[in-house]
């Protein structure tokens, strides 16, 4: 029999908060996260905002040598895994480290650093780059270094699954201790990628909004949507197998009851029509919990503000909810947030463990326009209370990646 697996911590830096409790009031407040562009010069650039993090310093978490040591996806990462792990009581645990493992998820590991050492490159010649950039730079090593930090000799994995790599790494957490390979697992994903060649390349993929409006740029479902709007973040969970965190009298937030994963070796970029293969991961999460559609209160969308991801999320959720699907509230954190690839699961996740824990869902922000096309209860605008027994969470990569999860009212 599978062991029942709960989240007992939880960690964030966002575009809207550093800590869970800032990012999830200023979630229900409706704060919008997007600026413009401060860490570099946008002037040449078509796109010239993105939700950057605010006000974090990562001296004021590590020596200097350990911060220049750590890629800003790491140094993030490590931070928001801090937090998760204070909250879940682990740092005044007395648990076994060799079955504590690390999941971990992200879309395209240390690019600020790839980036500044082909400079180096390229202005300097081969002396002159860092003999860190490979152990900085590796996708996983966010997994080596939350493993190094906390001394989780356990499971080290990493998911690299483009934007579905946060859920995806939760996903196999969960996967991990209901198979008895491990008795807590950290799990989540960072990312940090708000960079020219990486604004430049999702823009010469016509992936990019191009409004420049702070308010109107990512506006998920809305009819005048033209694209995403880049954002950097990190989001970790303390999963932990159900006997284990009761004998040790941790708070439960809530059960994750479902994971569901799909391919739809379809294109590279873009969805599979009528989002095939999304609503083969939704009623696989349905039926790895053991529910059935109708039991679920919320879905968090994959909502990226650009034209097929809306509209296809839109017809799976009808495909496997069929007429209820108008009847279950959806909102996108990446109205506020902006889209962090590879961690927006993960941060999502939150979101959907404080709707279980307050009864309340966040609004999406900014929305205005109807989309025939896009005709479900998005709880435009603002949030409302709802009583919330299950919630369901979605994102989908590049590449055709699908994947759900559904938590569970502990």
């Amino acid at each position: 029999m599978k062991k029942r697996v709960v989240v007992t911590g939880i960690g964030a830096i966002t575009p809207i908060g550093n800590t869970v409790s800032d990012f999830w009031s200023n979630a229900k407040s409706g704060m919008c996260g997007i600026d413009y562009i401060k860490s570099f010069n946008t002037e040449n650039s078509k796109v010239k905002i993105a939700a950057e993090i605010k006000g974090f310093d990562p001296m004021d978490f590590f020596s200097r040598k350990q911060a220049n040591r750590l890629d800003r996806f790491s140094q993030i990462g490590v931070v928001a895994a801090r937090e998760a792990y204070c909250n879940a009581g682990l740092d005044k645990a007395d648990i076994d480290k060799n079955r504590l493992g690390v999941s971990m998820g992200n879309g395209v590991g240390g690019i600020i650093t790839i980036v500044e050492e082909t400079q180096k490159l390229l202005n300097g010649g081969m002396n002159m780059v860092s003999p860190l950039l490979i152990p900085k730079s590796l996708p996983n090593i966010l997994s080596g270094n939350i493993s190094i930090e906390f001394e989780a000799k356990g499971i080290s994995n990493t998911v690299v699954t483009a934007c579905a790599a946060g859920t995806n790494s939760i996903g196999e957490a969960f996967r991990a201790i209901q198979y008895e390979d491990a008795d807590i697992m950290i799990s989540g994903a960072s990312e940090a990628c708000i960079t020219p060649l990486m604004i430049a390349g999702f823009t010469n993929l016509n992936a990019l909004s191009l409004k420049n409006d702070i308010s109107r740029a990512s506006i998920p479902f809305d009819m005048e949507r033209d694209g995403f709007v880049i954002g950097e973040g990190a989001g970790i969970l303390i999963l932990e197998e159900l006997e284990h965190a009761l004998k040790r009298g941790a708070r439960i937030y809530c059960e994750l009851a479902g994971y569901g994963f799909t391919s739809d070796a379809y294109h590279l970029t873009s969805p599979a029509p009528e989002g095939e293969g999304a609503a083969r991961a939704m009623n696989l999460a349905i039926e790895n919990a053991g529910i059935e559609p109708k039991d679920i209160s919320y879905i968090n969308a994959h909502g990226t503000s650009t034209h097929y991801n809306d509209k296809f999320e839109t017809q799976a959720v009808k495909t496997v909810f069929k007429e209820h699907a108008y009847k279950i509230p959806i909102s996108s954190t990446k109205s506020m947030i902006g889209h962090l690839l590879g961690a927006s699961g993960a941060v999502e996740a939150i979101s959907c463990i404080k709707a279980l824990e307050e009864n309340y869902i966040h609004g999406t922000t900014g929305y205005k326009v109807k989309d025939g096309e896009c005709d479900l209860d998005y709880t435009v605008s603002e949030g409302r209370s709802l009583d919330v027994q299950y919630t369901l969470s979605n994102s989908f990569g590049f590449g055709g990646h699908n994947a759900s999860v559904i938590f569970k009212k502990w």
